[in-house]
């Protein structure tokens, strides 16, 4: 069989260098040096990072690209974005959640993210959010894999109809359960937010995805709950915590208890890191508190951590632009993950380890796999962090979908080099 694409001398992200990577039919037939074969369509690498495509396991489709609407946050707090969104609900038409939630899928595309989860709230009664993003699920399947968390917003107890129409998001194909057990009105409601919506998930044998403890406070300790209603409705594998915010707060002692039950519960963490670093300790004078979740404890403990975007110029965060190197990058500085095994682990927190957190069948760069990757302007993950280069090439399926040109100052500098590769340091 002729492959439809070859990849020349690519260098992979666990170090090998040199290999040729041919798709067919859509999918990865062979990783080898110098492939005798010859292509339909080829691409000389040149040496550069082939990675697997970029995944972002937390995002809100349904509010992105609103920046401004109907006012700005002012005060850039957590809460206020939450009252802001509020505002914007009844406003909301299908159609224009639908077109921002699309523009931003091309400028996903663009920069080599081609799996989200998104969560969608389902507390405006008439789910028009959970509607528009089922459709734009429908419209960008052939080149984005777009997964639906069933989010109460305002609280699965505490706001009016949210467990109705939770069950109807579900019921009309929203894959993933949701919750928010810290925004419930007391402790207990929110514990027992989290026992019915485990519930829910092991009836209908699906994923769940839970805001957990997105608080400064130390004794908002929700996740202990979450632990225990995984290992009673033998969910393990399956809970995704995201934000985990409190438990930078918390005692060290507590802490080591906790990680334990996590493990056993093979919990899955997303931590948020631009956004984390923005809304946490805000009632802090100095020292601040960065807010971000105890990743390095997590990672060694053995469970699977990745990093989420979660917003992108909505009522919660004025800036972002769909680029996971620009998460990693955060997250490798506010967790102090600088070892060289530590830098490599907060590229994997976007790529592989948010696959694996989504459940994505057949990802990665291995023969059998969906011929899907991404050709980046650098030579390692870790300079790919350094630089968040440009995505010279995006592939899904074998076929490329976006292609940036390589970024190269030139140079009018007495006796120097007349360009510049930020890659490769000064160029002929």
């Amino acid at each position: 069989m002729t492959p439809d694409l070859i990849v020349r001398n690519a260098t992979l992200p666990d170090g090998r260098t040199g290999r040729d990577i041919a798709i067919a039919s859509g999918r990865i037939v062979a990783i080898e040096a110098a492939l005798p074969a010859q292509g339909v369509e080829e691409i000389d690498a040149a040496g550069r990072l082939v990675s697997p495509p970029f995944v972002d396991c937390h995002f809100h489709m349904d509010a992105t690209l609103s920046l401004g609407l109907p006012r700005l946050n002012r005060s850039g707090t957590l809460l206020e974005g939450i009252a802001l969104w509020g505002e914007l609900k009844p406003l909301l038409t299908q159609e224009a959640v639908i077109e921002r939630a699309l523009r931003y899928c091309d400028l996903a595309v663009s920069q080599g993210l081609l799996a989200v989860r998104s969560h969608v709230d389902v507390c405006d009664d008439r789910l028009l959010a959970v509607d528009a993003l089922l459709a734009v699920k429908r419209q960008v399947a052939p080149y984005l894999d777009l997964q639906l968390v069933a989010f109460p917003q305002d609280g699965y107890l505490r706001a009016p109809n949210a467990a109705e129409n939770l069950i109807r998001a579900l019921d009309r194909g929203v894959e993933v359960v949701g919750g928010i057990p810290h925004f419930e009105r007391t402790i207990e409601d929110g514990a027992e937010s989290l026992r019915r919506l485990c519930r829910i998930a092991a009836e209908r044998g699906l994923m769940v995805d839970i805001h957990c403890d997105e608080t400064d406070d130390p004794l908002s300790r929700h996740v202990e709950t979450l632990t225990a209603e995984t290992v009673r409705h033998g969910l393990q594998g399956r809970v995704a915590g995201s934000h985990l915010t409190s438990m930078h707060s918390m005692d060290n002692y507590y802490v080591s208890k906790l990680l334990a039950l996590m493990a056993e519960a093979r919990l899955q963490v997303v931590a948020n890191p631009l956004i984390n670093i923005v809304l946490q300790g805000r009632h802090d004078t100095y020292p601040k508190r960065r807010g971000l979740t105890r990743v390095p404890e997590q990672r060694a403990a053995g469970l699977t951590v990745a990093f989420g975007q979660d917003c992108c110029m909505d009522p919660w965060y004025s800036l972002g632009s769909a680029d996971m190197l620009d998460v990693a990058h955060m997250g490798l500085h506010v967790a102090q993950m600088t070892s060289r095994e530590a830098m490599q682990a907060c590229f994997e927190a976007v790529t592989t380890q948010a696959a694996a957190i989504m459940g994505l069948a057949d990802y990665g760069l291995h023969v059998g796999a969906f011929g899907d990757l991404v050709v980046l302007q650098a030579r390692d993950p870790i300079e790919a962090i350094r630089l968040r280069p440009p995505r010279l090439h995006v592939v899904r399926r074998g076929r490329v979908i976006a292609s940036t040109p390589p970024r190269v100052a030139q140079l009018a500098l007495p006796g120097r080099p007349a360009s510049l590769d930020p890659a490769h340091g000064v160029g002929p």
